[in-house]
């Protein structure tokens, strides 16, 4: 995977997002009117891809049919990954309708619970398991990443399991900062933090329009 900024990459992939959902070519004002990124932020993201203009379509703009496999490749994105979703209360649950993910890199391949209960009635396509079995099915299955959507308390001794069972990678859905050994990547989903960062972006774009 090229060596890119995360922010840089998380741009990246919101405009991959972007040039799936558009047809025929894009300009860097389009997507400046689209995003709020500046059209130099837009080319330097770019430039980390390669030379622009082998992005290029054949009018003004970028070609998604271009500019698409490459930002895949440039992240990674190239071959589909194996996740499992830990913790099948509301939150976890809701994940288990695999459709958001059939078109993506990704395929839901287990849920586990501490409930053995809730893993016999839940309904899904993907086999669930009572939580003691984690480490035998993330093992034999090959799981990369999973959804840590445990309780606060819950969450840090759940992803040593996880860690140790061989995971990669977690998306955490606790609000807690995990403490897991060096090549353990976690990324933090904290749907508080989201709405206060969404109340600040509406205060300040408040003052814009008062100035």
């Amino acid at each position: 995977m090229a060596n890119i900024p995360p922010p840089a990459r998380d741009r990246l992939l919101r405009l991959m997002r972007i040039l799936e959902h558009n047809e025929g070519t894009i300009t860097s004002g389009e997507i400046e009117a689209l995003t709020g990124w500046t059209s130099n932020t837009i080319r330097k993201d770019i430039s980390c891809l390669g030379p622009a203009q082998s992005f290029r379509g054949t009018s003004a703009g970028y070609a998604p049919e271009r500019l698409i496999p490459r930002i895949r490749e440039a992240l990674g994105l190239t071959r589909r990954r194996k996740f499992c979703i830990v913790g099948l209360g509301r939150l976890g649950s809701a994940y288990l309708n695999p459709e958001p993910f059939e078109e993506d890199e990704f395929e839901l391949a287990a849920g586990f619970d501490t409930s053995v209960n809730r893993v016999e009635i839940l309904s899904s396509r993907a086999p669930l398991y009572p939580s003691f079995k984690m480490a035998e099915v993330i093992q034999r299955q090959t799981i990369e990443i999973a959804l840590l959507c445990v309780p606060a308390g819950a969450a840090q001794g759940a992803a040593e399991k996880l860690a140790a069972a061989g995971i990669q990678g977690i998306l955490n859905f606790a609000p807690v900062i995990l403490r897991l050994p060096a090549g353990i990547t976690v990324r933090n989903v904290y749907v508080a933090d989201e709405l206060r960062s969404l109340a600040a972006a509406m205060r300040q774009e408040t003052k814009k329009q008062d100035t």
